[in-house]
């Protein structure tokens, strides 16, 4: 289960996409989560995906 605060989640991302996924599309294949559901969560402390460094910022 990932984590539901926006500020724990970014970090636990943002480590997971670094240390074992090519992107934020085999995360979620992986850990069965949506990707729709996880940017909007983001996106409400200010955080986007950007796919060329492969972390939200």
């Amino acid at each position: 289960m990932l984590p539901q605060d926006p500020v724990i989640l970014l970090s636990y991302l943002n480590t997971k996409l670094r240390d074992q996924y090519p992107s934020l599309e085999a995360l979620c294949d992986d850990l069965q989560a949506d990707a729709g559901e996880i940017t909007a969560k983001l996106e409400t402390v200010g955080y986007t995906y950007d796919p060329q460094r492969n972390q939200f910022i």
